[in-house]
């Protein structure tokens, strides 16, 4: 698929229901050491596994738009919710054996590699947002289990990454410097009522029904940990796997902060005309750089515009 190609198929997406599971999806349910996750699985399981996993607030529904394309290109492509999150609500810290109070990023990892070895390994992974911190830590962590990494819309600093996000998101980024992480997380959830990002009504209606099953402390703990964004770079980088950076132009951090994450990880950077979520707005244009990153027809450091 050329370019051009991608940018008209993603300018002509319509109306999506995102609640429906769409044909030839299975639902599935993944045992992890928080309990259980949801999850969607598609495509022959004797294919190499793509496995995308979504950030705060989000689920395995985000992905909707990818998965066919990623299916019909010959992979088994599953999706997942984060413990806490949505359909895997029930999943969180008091699982643990032994218990903790909160969810923090061994949870997450922990949950992350569960869901991975429960199928053929290495996989490709795509980290969206906050699971792409995750998704780093795991890949560090336990470089066997990793074909690829993209990571979407990812934060590109460590410590506290609301600190840098861009003026263009507004007053929810401005008040997320000087608010502890309760309240960082309710200024994102009110953004969400409010629609702040003005998604279309399908959209916006299957985003305030998965808020409701999301458990709160969840989101309050997952802000938290984006203040500490743990600096894995030079682990990364040397990982020897194809790695995109994939990102919008209009995302909650700039380019440039992008951009020098990708070089500082050793990935190829590559922006698209939207926001933070390319996964909804433009899944072909992402397919497509991410199949020609794995196979390697991309490599850094190549830094390209959708």
């Amino acid at each position: 698929m050329s370019a051009a190609t991608a940018r008209t198929l993603d300018e002509a997406i319509r109306e999506v229901n995102w609640k429906a599971v769409p044909l030839g999806v299975d639902v599935v349910r993944y045992t992890v050491p928080s309990g259980e996750l949801a999850g969607h699985a598609a495509g022959d399981p004797r294919h190499p596994r793509m496995l995308l996993v979504p950030g705060m607030t989000g689920s395995k529904e985000d992905f909707a738009l990818m998965a066919p394309l990623l299916v019909r290109a010959g992979y088994r492509v599953e999706g997942i919710d984060l413990a806490g999150q949505f359909e895997s609500s029930s999943a969180g810290p008091e699982r643990l054996d032994p218990p903790r109070k909160r969810y923090d990023h061994d949870l997450f990892v922990e949950d992350l590699v569960a869901v991975i070895r429960a199928g053929g390994t290495p996989v490709h992974v795509l980290g969206y947002s906050f699971a792409g911190t995750v998704a780093q830590l795991a890949a560090v962590a336990h470089p066997e289990l990793i074909a690829s990494l993209t990571l979407l819309s990812v934060p590109p600093v460590s410590g506290q990454a609301f600190r840098k996000t861009s003026m263009f998101v507004g007053l929810p980024a401005l008040l997320s410097h000087v608010v502890g992480a309760r309240g960082t997380a309710g200024i994102m959830t009110w953004g969400l009522r409010k629609n702040l990002n003005h998604v279309a009504q399908h959209r916006y209606d299957f985003v305030m029904e998965r808020l409701e099953h999301t458990r709160p402390s969840s989101v309050v703990d997952m802000a938290r940990l984006m203040r500490r964004t743990p600096d894995v770079a030079d682990a990364v980088r040397a990982l020897d796997i194809p790695k995109l950076v994939a990102y919008g132009a209009h995302d909650l951090w700039s380019s440039r902060l992008h951009r020098r994450f990708a070089d500082r990880i050793g990935a190829v950077a590559i922006e698209y005309a939207t926001g933070h979520s390319p996964c909804e707005t433009t899944p072909h244009q992402l397919v497509r750089d991410m199949l020609r990153v794995i196979e390697g027809r991309e490599t850094p450091p190549a830094h390209l515009g959708g």
